[in-house]
């Protein structure tokens, strides 16, 4: 059961999830941003971080879930805080509830997005297992400071929807990308069975060298 106690409270709900992503949002690269991150990205992280890795991630996918819940959390703890990894996630729906959530979490605005993907990934039973998934978003949305009218009125956005997708054909264009979650490491596809363990193998791997 999800409830406003849940969401504003607590390192999982969405008032501490906001404390724990301080979000660098610009619509211009930031200072010492790697070649691989674009104006307007959503992203933690040191902009000049040795590493950057990009996930394309669909919200009602299941693998990307368990990323995000097991896996993430130790990335930020061990290499994001402490400055040698930037992290960009870009949407990549694999459907018209996926595409739904992630405006969702792009109305929230720049500094409550990651957030956002937070709650909806810890969340994720709840809504995409409901009879009514945008009564469900539209749920969440309002407990974290959404209305339910403007979150219809973002589920309309003709224009943020093109945007969203417009990325699903960029990701396949530049990095041929064909499912998730996909990362993307300094340039560099990785798409099957990454584990933390995974990615300390490739992240330890490129320290020494820069």
């Amino acid at each position: 059961m999800v409830s406003r106690r849940w969401f504003m409270s607590g390192s999982v709900g969405l008032a501490g999830a906001m404390a724990a992503f301080p979000l660098a949002y610009l619509t211009a690269l930031p200072a010492g941003a790697s070649q691989w991150e674009n104006p307007g990205d959503l992203a933690i992280g040191r902009p000049d971080a040795p590493v950057t890795i990009i996930e394309f991630f669909s919200l009602t996918c299941p693998h990307c879930q368990r990323f995000h819940i097991d896996v993430f959390p130790q990335l930020k703890k061990n290499y994001i805080d402490t400055g040698k990894v930037r992290m960009i996630l870009r949407d990549f729906p694999l459907n018209r509830p996926a595409l739904h959530a992630a405006m969702l979490a792009r109305c929230a605005g720049p500094q409550q997005y990651f957030a956002f993907i937070d709650t909806l990934f810890h969340t994720f039973d709840s809504w995409t297992r409901s009879a009514d998934y945008m009564k469900a978003l539209a749920q969440i949305g309002e407990l974290g400071g959404i209305s339910e009218s403007r979150f219809r009125a973002c589920v309309a956005d003709e224009e943020l929807e093109a945007r969203i997708l417009a990325g699903i054909y960029e990701a396949d264009e530049t990095y041929n990308v064909q499912g998730t979650p996909t990362f993307i490491i300094n340039g560099k596809k990785y798409d099957e069975g990454m584990q933390y363990s995974s990615f300390v193998d490739v992240i330890d791997r490129i320290l020494p060298d820069v």
